[in-house]
């Protein structure tokens, strides 16, 4: 049995401590051009297969190449993601490149994300390529595209069975993994060969930055990743590079405490949904909440699987509830104090969105939740008093 994937602080703090200098917070670089040495150290070959050889200060040239801020964020999550990890200016980007990386002719994808879909129809445009469901047969499929938890429920999908379904298939698993960082889940010990983060969401956790990360499980792969970021220039930028190092110091301390009061929320929220109207649990009255996703909730499937098995650090801090109505869906995210009503996740701060303004098509009484760093009885105390608010709004 692998050991259970944790998420040192220290690491976190000291990964990168080799490519500094005397100062104690990471400094802000801007530049995009470098100094050349008078006796040539740029040597884009050895860079492209050693990544560490980045840490040469004499081998930056141009921020599209390297850039000692990135290059930092980069060996801090190589450290805590187990692999080569390359960064890009924003999720998408990373998605895209992931693509041109792989060339594939058949790609395996069901739900999930709409930009996701929306990368692979424009990879489309230039190339030949089908896609089928993740439940469909996997013959001839080059990339099965798994992401776990879902976007927006929270819910987990097995890795094992995907990687080992498209394995046989003689296939790569690419699994996006944002719902769920470190140390909630690790992609690879379940059989990823290409994990993807939106470096916007828990990574940055601040709401304040857009970057993308891809992880590798070796050095020859990043590197053939790196000379295709050099190309198509989805460079992570340098102020985004400083405020993801600064954020990752305390990656280990938000999400720990944002999946365990994510975890109770949703719980709590479920138990508000399975009371029946005229009756009240908790200061709520029932029948106002129909359904909470959340992977906590899913239970063991036929194959005897459960995500606990999977998400041995614990379940993600966002999660999705279906409003009986759909005014009061609409309502709801403005009723809230301490939730601000916007897009995205991840952050310290907690967000709902009514989730057919993002993704058009969806059930416009879902809501998305993403919980941030607030105390549980306060967020508790919000949900109730919301709830009456947008009731009485809604006229029901």
């Amino acid at each position: 049995m692998a050991p259970k994937f944790e998420l040192s602080g220290t690491d976190l703090l000291h990964a990168d401590d080799p490519f500094h200098g005397s100062e104690v917070a990471p400094s802000i670089s801007v530049t995009t051009t470098f100094r050349q040495p008078e006796i040539p150290e740029f040597d884009i070959q050895k860079i492209a297969t050693n990544p560490e050889l980045q840490r040469d200060t004499k081998s930056h040239v141009y921020s599209r190449i390297t850039q000692g801020t990135s290059t930092r964020v980069e060996q801090v999550l190589s450290k805590i993601l187990g692999g080569y990890a390359i960064t890009y200016g924003s999720g998408l980007a990373a998605a895209y490149a992931s693509l041109v990386h792989l060339k594939p002719k058949r790609i395996a994808i069901t739900g999930g994300y709409h930009g996701a879909h929306h990368v692979i129809e424009t990879y489309r445009k230039n190339c030949d390529v089908q896609v089928v469901g993740l439940d469909d047969d996997f013959a001839g499929v080059d990339i099965a595209w798994v992401e776990t938890p879902l976007n927006p429920t929270g819910e987990a999908r097995n890795l094992q069975y995907y990687a080992d379904k498209i394995h046989t298939a003689g296939g790569v698993l690419v699994v996006d993994s944002t719902f769920a960082p470190p140390p909630l889940q690790n992609p690879f010990k379940w059989g990823a060969d290409v994990v993807l983060h939106s470096a916007t969401k828990y990574f940055g956790g601040h709401s304040d930055l857009l970057g993308g990360v891809l992880v590798v499980k070796t050095p020859e792969e990043w590197g053939k990743l790196w000379m295709d970021r050099i190309a198509l220039g989805s460079v992570l930028g340098s102020l985004e590079a400083f405020l993801l190092l600064r954020s990752l110091r305390t990656l280990h301390l938000r999400v720990a405490s944002q999946s365990a009061t994510a975890t109770a929320l949703a719980n709590w929220l479920n138990d508000i949904a399975k009371t029946p109207r005229g009756q009240s649990y908790d200061g709520v009255a029932g029948g106002i909440l129909t359904k909470v996703w959340h992977s906590s909730l899913q239970g063991r499937d036929a194959s005897g699987w459960s995500p606990e098995q999977q998400m041995e650090g614990g379940h993600s801090p966002t999660f999705a509830i279906l409003a009986a109505h759909e005014e009061v869906a609409a309502v709801l995210p403005f009723a809230l104090k301490y939730f601000i009503p916007a897009t995205s996740l991840g952050g310290v701060e907690s967000l709902i969105e009514q989730r057919s303004r993002s993704s058009p098509g969806d059930d416009p009484r879902v809501l998305r939740i993403s919980v941030g760093v607030e105390e549980l009885t306060d967020m508790k105390a919000d949900f109730r008093q919301a709830f009456k608010a947008a009731t009485a709004k809604a006229k029901l």
